[in-house]
């Protein structure tokens, strides 16, 4: 067996390989961003010929950086932005339409006429979900009622549906040659098609939606015991190597964060912000505006499930901080800034700029800016845009400890953004619990590669992975009851602000 495991790290903004050794250390990394393309204000597409493209470069990289071979890889994991929609052609791999991007809101009106008949919560109770633009099956819909040619391809058999995983996991297998069509169960619980008891694709939610079944893939177990198929792995290290794991990006975190217990929950501070609760092996299904969704399987195992938390806008913030109102140079140049003020100085930021996500689900609503007064100034809003971030995961754990009855003891954290020590503190002041950041913070492709890991036994089991997972610093909170509770009325009011402004 090959002595290391290899990540394909499927971002928003960028793809990554990166190769992994036994204790789950990074020993070669390789990453290449694609074009986010706005065709309209609202709409987001990416080019997904450029993100397999992308993928071959960055899997090249990393052996070429490393001098690693390809046989010295004993599997590769798959982790993916969720709920991107692709449709393409199975006998060329020619898609019909750019991917269709999980922030993308065009989708508004095909959920607004699903909403007409049966409310947002129409398909909660078999799927875990509110009717959103977020999920992929009306995206699909979408592009099948815009292309006549991909609407006759998808009925006659010749048209695939996938998310990004499985677009990639189809040409790592062989494309049109044979390539394994498959989605894990993570992935396929964000479609809005899934049936979250059966772990099968609802028919009846497909006739509604008008997607015909042959067009979608195989549903699998994330940590996958019968390989979906090899891949080449090109250049001068040719190898053939099993792909057998996927997750979705946030479950992928919840697994590199060795959350295997009940109440285990992670927060990744990424271009959004996605807070998940291990649930067991019952979906909760939320009362407070949470996602209900599948957190791994492995292979002959019962599903587990989490409550997910899903943020539109935390990292992206300060990337508008810094390119639309040109007040930083850098990102990580927002911690000084704030540090200049001792506090918000009563200016709240709430980054509606697609619409809230948990736990509000408003598509109406839009980001505004409150409590200026003359004392107010750039320090203050630096310190309300990072405020912003932990203030959006309080409102989320405050609905998981109602929906789950468990009661949040701590949070480990992990993403772009917790290497600021600011941000880290006054999350946990405002949650009231500890706020662990690991050792090794690039927890979503580590846990593609645990999926890979133990589907060919690289890794033992779960209690091998938690041993791997160490603790790089905790945060206390240290925060006054009476001053967190004002500082949280306030953010809830600002929120209010956002309702109903389209």
């Amino acid at each position: 067996m090959g002595q290391y495991i290899g990540a394909v790290d499927l971002g928003t903004t960028s793809n990554r390989f990166i190769i992994f050794d036994r204790q789950g250390r990074i020993v070669g990394l390789d990453q290449k961003e694609h074009e986010q393309i706005f065709p309209k204000p609202g709409w987001v597409e990416h080019n997904p010929m450029e993100i397999w493209d992308n993928t071959r470069s960055v899997i090249r990289g990393a052996l070429g950086k490393t001098g690693i071979r390809g046989s010295d890889i004993a599997a590769i994991g798959i982790t993916n932005q969720r709920e991107t929609a692709v449709v393409w052609n199975r006998h060329t791999g020619r898609p019909y339409y750019n991917a269709i991007v999980w922030q993308c809101t065009r989708t508004d009106t095909i959920c607004n006429d699903l909403m007409a008949d049966g409310g947002q919560d129409r398909f909660r109770e078999k799927t875990g979900l509110p009717i959103a633009t977020y999920f992929s099956g009306p995206k699909i819909k979408w592009i099948l009622d815009h292309d006549p040619e991909a609407r006759q391809a998808a009925e006659s058999g010749e048209a695939l549906f996938g998310t990004i995983e499985t677009w990639i996991i189809w040409w790592l297998t062989g494309g049109p040659k044979g390539g394994a069509h498959v989605t894990d169960v993570t992935n396929a619980s964000r479609t809005l098609m899934m049936n979250l008891k059966t772990l099968a694709w609802d028919e009846d939610i497909l006739a509604i939606l008008g997607v015909p079944p042959k067009m979608l893939p195989r549903i699998v177990p994330s940590v996958d015991r019968e390989t979906w198929g090899h891949s080449l792995i090109d250049g001068p290290l040719k190898a053939t190597v099993p792909v057998c794991g996927a997750l979705g990006d946030q479950q992928a975190a919840l697994v590199g964060q060795a959350c295997f217990d009940v109440g285990e929950a992670k927060n990744t501070y990424g271009t959004g912000c996605f807070l998940l609760m291990n649930t067991g092996h019952e979906p909760i299904v939320s009362r407070h505006g949470l996602l209900t969704t599948l957190a791994y399987q492995i292979s002959g195992q019962k599903p587990v499930y989490c409550l997910e938390g899903s943020i539109a806008i935390a990292g992206a913030l300060v990337q508008w901080f810094r390119d639309n109102l040109n007040l930083i140079d850098q990102a990580p140049d927002i911690e000084a800034l704030a540090l200049s003020v001792e506090d918000n100085g009563g200016a709240y930021i709430v980054p509606a700029f697609s619409g809230l996500f948990a736990p509000y689900w408003r598509s109406d609503a839009r980001g505004v800016i409150v409590g200026l007064t003359r004392f107010v100034n750039k320090g203050h809003l630096a310190r309300a845009v990072l405020e912003a971030n932990a203030f959006q995961a309080r409102d989320i754990v405050e609905a998981m400890n109602k929906d789950s009855g468990v009661t949040l003891t701590s949070l480990k954290v992990d993403g772009g953004m917790v290497g600021n020590d600011l941000l880290m503190q006054f999350q946990s002041d405002i949650l009231d619990v500890p706020v662990i950041r690991p050792t090794i913070t690039e927890t979503t492709a580590l846990g593609a590669a645990y999926a890979a890991g133990l589907a060919v036994d690289y890794w033992s089991g779960r209690d091998e992975l938690r041993r791997n997972w160490s603790m790089d610093r905790t945060w206390e909170p240290r925060m006054r009851a009476e001053d967190r509770e004002k500082a949280y009325r306030g953010w809830q009011k600002a929120v209010t602000r956002t309702f109903d402004w389209i």
